[in-house]
């Protein structure tokens, strides 16, 4: 009986190999540390959105609770620049606390500078909804509320990619590439909106399921903005 050539000898499916259940565990882990570390850095604003029944009704209470989220943001971006760099051997704990601490004389003003614009331009926005005639600001007011938060992730992400550019410098990169890739930044802020409305509606299981892999989508889209903005240059 002639035997078939090897080419035509049928093949055995291997399986996913232990390279990719190591990946996927790693994704898995970090996706869930990374959630307790986000709620552990930003417990008075978790724990007040789970007692305050109308979080909106006191909202520049809410709105100053959030100055630790820029840090977090940092730490928890370091955290998936290692899981990129790492895969299944990944340390999102160790990594989420270096790039907190890393990253925190950066972000933490940045968070403090959007807290300030944002409490401003809601303070003129209630003002502005309560004069009928000046109503054709509103638009510009939600505009620049959008921009500020765009610009402040952004940056967040530009800190930890590159750790070793000033401020000034990693805001200027922001706002260009902010204008250069608009639908990115449209992206991020469904991302962003989608993950507040989780933590307010729903605190714990929000808190608890939805900001690391929402997140994970922004800092891979920050990320590859930032490294074709550098390959072009």
């Amino acid at each position: 009986m002639r035997e078939q050539p090897a080419s035509e000898q049928p093949r055995r499916w291997a399986g996913p190999g232990f390279e990719t259940f190591g990946s996927v565990f790693g994704f898995i882990y970090t996706f869930l540390a990374g959630n307790v570390l986000l709620a552990a850095a930003n417990a008075p604003l978790v724990l007040c959105l789970a007692l305050v029944a109308d979080p909106a009704a006191a909202w520049p209470f809410f709105l100053a609770l959030t100055v630790t989220v820029a840090p977090s943001l940092a730490g928890i971006f370091a955290a998936f620049r290692c899981l990129n760099d790492d895969g299944g051997a990944v340390k999102p704990v160790a990594a989420f606390l270096r790039g907190y601490q890393r990253s925190f004389r950066q972000a933490a003003p940045l968070g403090v500078g959007a807290v300030a614009v944002l409490m401003f331009l809601g303070v003129d926005l209630v003002i502005v909804q309560a004069m009928p005639a000046a109503a054709v600001l509103v638009p510009l007011i939600v505009v620049a509320a959008v921009v500020t938060v765009s610009l402040t992730v952004t940056a967040i992400a530009g800190v930890v990619l590159l750790p070793e550019a000033g401020l000034k410098s990693i805001l200027k990169a922001s706002v260009y590439l902010a204008v250069q890739r608009w639908y990115l930044s449209v992206a991020m802020l469904i991302l962003l909106g989608i993950i507040v409305s989780a933590a307010v509606l729903q605190p714990v299981l929000g808190v608890a399921l939805a900001p690391a892999p929402l997140l994970f989508v922004v800092w891979s889209n920050a990320s590859y903005s930032f490294h074709a903005a550098l390959h072009s240059a």
